[in-house]
């Protein structure tokens, strides 16, 4: 699985066009600009939706304490504690497809809000160096209809070349292989760089080997401490053909263990229910295995693992694509519950960066009617990363820049 790809020759250097922005003093919920439940107002508790609610964070009890070792200068909530950009990037997404110009100001214009530097590379530059494996971690479960765009990528790759990353340092993962290829996600739409899934067929075409084994087996870590939890899973095979999903240990993949030094998480802005899956649940359900059984206590399960050093120490930086979002039927992709959102979220602080996203598509929600209040105990996933110290939830430590592009 972490077979090294030759660097292929040097990258474009793109320079950045001159951003005219508006500055705004406050987040709107609804990316159309109506009226909604702006950050600092907060919402009501209750929720009168008939949706899947997500079971709250039961007494079940996990090995989270035994994970946890002294916090390093790169631990979240990172450089940046409670920091969020926000850029509305205009008509960057369209019916007609994507404006790649576009793309590219409204990325540069959050790098440099988000770190203070005037030059692109510099701003690349405060999170990662030449020596450092860099891994993308993406979010391709919704196809091409609602996965990380490759335009918004293809910005993000140029600014670590840009910094004096190496091609063959340069990584996009997931946790499925084959939901990147089928985002676009390709060796031949990235040549020279890394494309890696913890789950994936072998040579054989097939998840399974020979021996009746899936291939994932050699792709998670044995050797690294584990996420235990007292819940026992078992699934028949044709229900999920690619996941090891048994027992009560969920094992963390080599990627995050062995292979990036430096991760950048790239989550799609989208609903979970009445909740969200954005930066903490990208990471946690994306590096770990065995995860079917974790939504039992999905707000614990999500947020704890993001608290183990191979997530909280390695992920210093988190941008959100909200080209296009979803505000119902995530976190797969319904096309009837899609739109043009042209949103872009930047920060260090997964808690503080989801808790905007929250109230953005809460806010969708409302606005469209498919919820009419909001559940607070959907929050508790953000309640329980604060503790761990991975971030802010409070809106009182959230510093929001919010930036309009013209």
């Amino acid at each position: 699985m972490d077979k090294r790809i030759p660097e292929e020759g040097s990258g474009v250097n793109h320079g950045p066009r001159e951003a005219h922005i508006r500055r705004r003093e406050f987040f709107k919920l609804s990316a159309a600009g109506a009226a909604g439940v702006a950050l600092s107002g907060g919402l009501a508790a209750q929720d009168t939706t008939s949706d899947h609610k997500p079971k709250a964070a039961e007494e079940i009890s996990t090995n989270i304490a035994d994970l946890l070792k002294p916090r390093t200068a790169d631990s979240m909530p990172g450089k940046f504690p409670g920091k969020v950009v926000q850029i509305a990037t205009g008509s960057a997404a369209s019916d007609t497809g994507f404006d790649t110009n576009k793309i590219r100001e409204a990325v540069e214009t959050g790098m440099k809000e988000l770190t203070g530097e005037k030059d692109i590379r510099d701003a690349w530059r405060v999170f990662v160096g030449p020596e450092d494996v860099v891994g993308l971690k993406l979010n391709p479960i919704g196809g091409k209809l609602l996965s990380n765009r490759p335009e918004m990528v293809d910005v993000i790759i140029d600014g670590l070349k840009a910094a004096g990353i190496p091609k063959k340092n340069i990584v996009i993962w997931d946790r499925r292989l084959f939901q990147l290829e089928e985002a676009g996600f390709t060796p031949d739409r990235y040549p020279g760089i890394r494309i890696l899934g913890t789950e994936m067929k072998g040579p054989n075409d097939d998840f399974y080997d020979e021996n009746g084994l899936l291939w994932a087996r050699d792709n998670i870590d044995r050797d690294y401490p584990a996420y235990t939890v007292d819940i026992e899973g078992k699934y028949e095979k044709n229900v999920l053909p690619y996941m090891i999903n048994e027992g009560r240990t969920s094992y963390f993949t080599k990627i995050v263990t062995q292979t990036c030094s430096k991760i950048i998480n790239v989550p799609v802005l989208k609903n979970a229910g009445s909740a969200v899956t954005l930066c903490l649940k990208n990471l946690s359900y994306g590096a770990l295995s065995n995860t079917s059984r974790l939504h039992k206590i999905w707000a614990k399960s999500v947020a704890e693992p993001c608290a183990v050093p191979c997530l909280r120490d390695k992920v210093v930086l988190n941008i959100v694509d909200g080209l296009k979002a979803c505000y119902e039927g995530g976190p797969g992709a319904n096309a009837q519950y899609i739109w043009n959102a042209n949103q872009m979220l930047f920060g260090t602080d997964p808690v503080a960066v989801d808790t905007v996203g929250y109230e953005f598509i809460i806010g969708e929600r409302m606005k469209r009617g498919v919820q009419q209040l909001e559940d607070k105990k959907r929050r508790e996933f953000l309640e329980i990363a604060g503790k761990l110290g991975l971030g802010h939830h409070d809106k009182d430590n959230i510093r929001l820049h919010s930036l309009e592009l013209a």
